[in-house]
């Protein structure tokens, strides 16, 4: 008597496990919640601790869906609207280096501003700007895309597929459970580093969200050079 079921489930995870870490590790660096936790903080700093902590996990929440639409139905939805991925990345570079310049310069108006600022601070909403684009920006929704346009190879086995899906998918969940915890306890970080400490790293945290969107922006157009060529 031969035994195919446990090769066949041995095989299944192995998939799993893998799809589970190839979307982690590409989508980790890009999010990049430990990052951007102090400017999370930073706009939501008229919040409750409590207030915080629902923030953070609607922004979480937010995030897994926004990802997890991506990676089944980006694809689909740029290819019916004739939209490429480095159109994409130039688009949503601007719009990710337009906000970190905006936060490199945040506290730099008059105080009449700030107050005008901070008030609006109190509605901030969490889904634009927090989950979009300072938490999920288009360098992660082009990773979730182009990891979504992977087809299986023709012949694949559904439950080997349905395997490979359920490790993505619990990969972008993995991603959206260290967003809250990076979120949630941003500002625990912050008091060990003190006021200007923490100015020190928003600021520093800006800067490197205004490079990434110039980087995101030359990507982009080097794609666009690169397949005119």
């Amino acid at each position: 008597m031969v035994w195919t079921k446990p090769d066949k489930v041995g095989f299944d995870l192995s998939g799993a496990v893998n799809a589970f870490l190839l979307v982690y590790a590409a989508l980790f660096p890009i999010v990049n919640p430990v990052g951007t936790a102090p400017i999370f903080l930073r706009l939501t700093r008229v919040l409750s601790s409590s207030e915080r902590s629902s923030s953070a996990a609607a922004v979480a929440r937010n995030s897994f869906l926004l990802l997890l639409g991506s990676l089944l139905i980006g694809s689909h939805v740029l290819v019916f609207f004739g939209i490429t991925l480095p159109i994409v990345r130039i688009a949503g570079g601007l719009v990710v280096a337009a906000f970190g310049w905006r936060l490199l310069h945040a506290g730099e108006e008059p105080d009449d501003k700030k107050n005008t600022a901070a008030e609006a601070g109190e509605s901030v909403d969490s889904f634009y700007p927090l989950t979009m684009p300072l938490t999920v920006g288009p360098g992660s929704i082009s990773v979730a895309v182009a990891l979504g346009s992977q087809r299986p190879a023709p012949g694949t086995d559904i439950s080997d597929f349905a395997f490979v899906a359920g490790g993505a998918i619990a990969g972008l969940a993995a991603i959206a459970v260290t967003i809250y915890v990076c979120y949630r306890f941003a500002g625990n970080l912050m008091a060990v580093l003190g006021e200007r400490g923490s100015n020190v790293l928003m600021r520093l945290s800006a800067f490197i969200l205004f490079c990434i969107g110039i980087q995101i922006v030359w990507n982009g157009y080097s794609a666009l050079v690169h397949s005119a060529s």
